[in-house]
């Protein structure tokens, strides 16, 4: 570990909505930083409408860990902690500051953690055991090997056979369960702040306006393309639901008021996710997410300068 990596850095997190990215980006031009995404999917290449990548939004402020995957692939956290890290590495050297952004809890509380885990390699034996199982027999099968704190390792078969996967190494390498600690990054926070009605309207608003940018075309093609069906009901949401409306298991109605039921309890575990990180001993500092951005700002630096 350098001394570099441990030189204060910042996170900007919060729930779908929130506006983070465009703060981040807005405290990246003041303080001279570059980001660094903490947000599973927009890792994907082609998968822009959906993960609102809004790349425009960066304008000339450099930006790490978005588009370096062919979608289709199945990125995990182990790669994200590794790349992560290197990046923050990187734009240290550079002089620069590591603004860390994105919905993702997991990433970023593995990631602010300093947790190092081990590369669980794929287990062909224990897929052909699995592979023929309904979705609610494997729930059982991972129930029964830990405890389920949220239904993200269910949502498909590929999710749930993939944590047995992982679960089964770790009871054949106890020694690696939660993985190694190293030093954790001195970091800084934030946490944008939007009451709920305001962002469930604003979730409302956004999918409608990605559903007219061309969400269903956006999935169209990338089954076109070769991207299977199973992989874009993996990545979950826009893709899960657009992909089932596209295969003529939903209706386009049923498609849109789904999804955006999904997208309101995905916003909602965000929220429950970063309150448990408070409660596990990280300090979130809260900011409104209509302050100016001057305001914002300002607060931002007074904050990393205490």
């Amino acid at each position: 570990m350098t001394e570099e990596f441990n030189k204060k850095i910042i996170a900007i997190t919060g729930p779908t909505a929130s506006g983070k990215t465009r703060r981040a980006v807005s405290v990246a031009n003041r303080m001279g930083g570059e980001i660094i995404s903490a947000d599973s999917r927009q890792i994907y290449r082609g998968m822009d409408i959906g993960t609102g990548k809004d790349l425009t939004e960066y304008g000339d402020v450099p930006y790490h860990l978005i588009d370096i995957a062919d979608a289709g692939y199945k990125y995990n956290l182990y790669e994200y902690v590794r790349d992560a890290r290197k990046a923050i590495e990187d734009v240290k050297a550079k002089g620069k500051l590591p603004i860390i952004c994105g919905g993702t809890g997991l990433y970023m509380e593995t990631l602010l953690n300093s947790t190092v885990l081990p590369e669980v390699k794929v287990n062909p034996q224990l897929r052909s055991q699995l592979e023929d199982k309904s979705l609610d027999e494997l729930k059982e099968i991972l129930e029964g090997m830990k405890r389920l704190h949220n239904n993200t390792d269910v949502d498909t078969k590929k999710r749930a056979i993939r944590a047995i996967e992982i679960q089964t190494y770790y009871n054949e390498h106890p020694e690696a369960q939660g993985g190694k600690r190293g030093t954790p990054p001195n970091a800084l926070i934030i946490g944008v702040e939007i009451d709920r009605e305001e962002r469930r309207k604003k979730i409302s608003t956004r999918l409608r306006i990605r559903l007219d940018e061309g969400l269903v075309k956006e999935v169209s093609d990338l089954m076109a393309n070769g991207v299977k069906a199973d992989d874009l009901i993996y990545y979950g949401l826009e893709y899960k639901f657009v992909t089932l409306y596209l295969t003529g298991e939903l209706s386009y109605q049923e498609m849109v008021s789904g999804l955006e039921t999904a997208i309101h309890q995905f916003a909602k575990r965000q929220m429950t996710w970063l309150r448990g990180m408070e409660r596990r001993g990280f300090t979130i500092h809260w900011l409104p997410y209509d302050m100016s951005d001057d305001e914002f700002n300002l607060r931002v630096e007074e904050l990393y300068n205490d």
